[in-house]
């Protein structure tokens, strides 16, 4: 290969690469704004929980009435969130073993509150506190996309949940979280991936794919190989990784993956395969 043909190729991977940026970037901010409504919920959940805490007693679930007015706003002010709340860790309350205030827009676009059976001793009782949702952030103290997966107990959609933790004093207090319809974060994401020149797809954290227009690697299904948790931003921008490309969507917990351009793969000893030479 002549060294001007060598050249033009490295040039398309410089382009490729902007472009990756750019998609990544443009996730970001779509996200961010769902993240506003789950960063108003903690702020004022905390603000909740701190005065029930510095008045030297537990809070009860009559003090999270105080949230919903936030929360319907932001549910009327976000076109992606579907539903949105607080979810309490267990025994945080006084008089309920476990808590949801939450709430969640209808198909006629009426609110109401999600309602389940919280009680550990009942058949029916729903414990969250295995799901990505209410983990990650529990466990990290970091902010957590969470699915997809098929929301049977809110609206039998394919959802994504985005949740970050509530603290009080030090303590974990539990999540604010909202959800958004797979079908509607499809429709602002899939327009981005479709502008790069290859297949891309965006993991969460745990390595499930979001979205994607890789035939090979469907919405639902996990990316293995790669550690996308590494770390508080995850994966190092730019990291390579068995010829794939990883691009964190720079404080989302969403990675974007696409493969490699050549000058980046690497062999399997090390060895950057081809690079440009004069």
């Amino acid at each position: 290969m002549s060294s001007s043909h060598r050249l033009e190729g490295a040039g398309a991977a410089v382009l490729d690469e902007m472009t990756a940026a750019a998609v990544a970037a443009s996730v970001r901010d779509a996200l961010e704004g769902v993240f506003d409504a789950v960063s108003g919920t903690v702020a004022d959940t905390e603000a909740v929980l701190a005065k029930a805490v510095t008045g030297g007693r537990r809070p009860v679930s009559a003090d999270l009435a105080a949230l919903r007015t936030g929360l319907h706003a932001r549910l009327t002010q976000y076109d992606l969130v579907s539903g949105l709340g607080f979810v309490a860790t267990p025994g945080l309350l006084a008089d309920a073993p476990s808590w949801l205030e939450w709430w969640q827009t209808s198909a006629d676009g009426a609110l109401r509150p999600l309602l389940l059976d919280l009680d550990p001793d009942h058949s029916a009782y729903y414990d969250y506190t295995h799901w990505d949702w209410f983990t990650l952030p529990r466990d990290t103290g970091q902010r957590a996309v969470a699915g997809p997966y098929v929301d049977y107990l809110c609206s039998d959609e394919y959802s994504l949940t985005l949740s970050a933790p509530i603290t009080v004093e030090g303590r974990f207090m539990g999540v604010a979280a909202a959800d958004i319809y797979l079908r509607r974060f499809e429709a602002v994401v899939m327009p981005l991936l479709q502008r790069l020149p290859g297949p891309a797809r965006l993991v969460n954290a745990r390595g499930r794919v979001a979205a994607s227009t890789d035939p090979r690697h469907l919405v639902g299904s996990l990316t293995k190989g790669p550690d996308f948790a590494a770390g508080p931003g995850g994966p190092a921008d730019g990291a390579e990784h068995g010829g794939l490309l990883l691009r964190p969507c720079d404080g989302v917990p969403l990675t974007l993956v696409t493969a490699a351009p050549p000058a980046q793969r690497r062999s399997p000893d090390g060895a950057t395969r081809g690079q440009v030479s004069g």
